[in-house]
Parts: C-alpha cells; sequence; structure tokens
C-alpha cells in the first residue's frame, strides 16, 4: 500500500522532484500507519494477495475463454432455432468464505452469456440458465475451483 500510494501521489504531482518524493514518503508513510493502526490494515495479508496475483490472473484468462465458449454455444442455440428452450433456476452452496470470492463467483456467472446470478446469500447461490443444459456445470465449475485454491493461498492454507 505504501508505494502505491507513494505513486499515486507522484502521478498526481505531474513531475518528480526531491521534495515531491520526499514529502510522498511522508505522507505515504502516515497513512499507511494511520491504515495499520486504526483500519486494521495487515501488511501480511497484502503480501498473500500478491503472492496470487499470477492465479487470479490465469482465473481472469479462464473467464475469458468460458465467456467465449459460452457464447458460441448460445449462438448454436439459436441457429438452431431450439424452441424448445427450457429456463432453469440453479440452486447450489458454495465452500467460498469470504464475501469477495462469493462476489467474485457471482460476477463470473452473470458474465457467462446464458446465465445470471440472481441470488446470493452467504453460501447460498440461486442462478437464472437460459436452458436447463447450461446450468449442469455450475456448481462443479473452474470458476468455484479456481476460487476456493486462490482462497486457500491468502488464509494460508494451501490444498
Amino acid at each position: 500500500m505504501f508505494l502505491l500510494l507513494l505513486l499515486l501521489w507522484i502521478v498526481f504531482n505531474g513531475r518528480v522532484t526531491v521534495e515531491i518524493v520526499i514529502f510522498g514518503i511522508l505522507i505515504a508513510s502516515a497513512v499507511s500507519l494511520f491504515a495499520c493502526r486504526f483500519l486494521g490494515y495487515s501488511f501480511k495479508r497484502e503480501f498473500a494477495v500478491l503472492k496470487c496475483l499470477p492465479d487470479f490472473l490465469l482465473y481472469l484468462l479462464i473467464l475469458i475463454v468460458e465467456i467465449i465458449k459460452a457464447n458460441f454455444v448460445l449462438v448454436g442455440m439459436i441457429f438452431k432455432g431450439s424452441k424448445a428452450l427450457t429456463p432453469a433456476i440453479c440452486h447450489f452452496h458454495t465452500k467460498l468464505k469470504s464475501n469477495i470470492a462469493r462476489t467474485i463467483l457471482a460476477d463470473s456467472i452473470t458474465l457467462t452469456p446464458g446465465t445470471i446470478t440472481v441470488s446470493m446469500r452467504d453460501d447460498e447461490f440461486y442462478v437464472h440458465c437460459l436452458d436447463k443444459s447450461l446450468a449442469d456445470g455450475i456448481t462443479t465449475s473452474v470458476f468455484v475451483k479456481r476460487l476456493e485454491r486462490m482462497e486457500a493461498k491468502i488464509n494460508g492454507t494451501n490444498t
């Protein structure tokens, strides 16, 4: 956080001088110490998240691939003229513990064409699927497995 704050300070100033860098170091230090002392910020947690960055980038790549695959599936349904689409609401529970991981899962499901996360409460998800066939792999999707692995790495319980 310190480096990010210092970089932000320099960018907002628009130039780099000794005075700006020194004052930026002082300001970034003060804000970082305040965050640690009063807001419960932890440097250990930040480094754990940074260790997870390659996994998150891989997650984004997998998400893009899944979005493309879902687009082709939906285009296939449209071109086949399938009038017998049977929309379904899929209900499942997840082992994800953090709200951020659950939110990322809900957003990933919604970003994938043909599915929308209707409700998310604690570990319980309701997902609307354009067709029943799209609901088959939601509970065991690669999204859930990836997020569980990243969450375990951040919490220090590698599986």
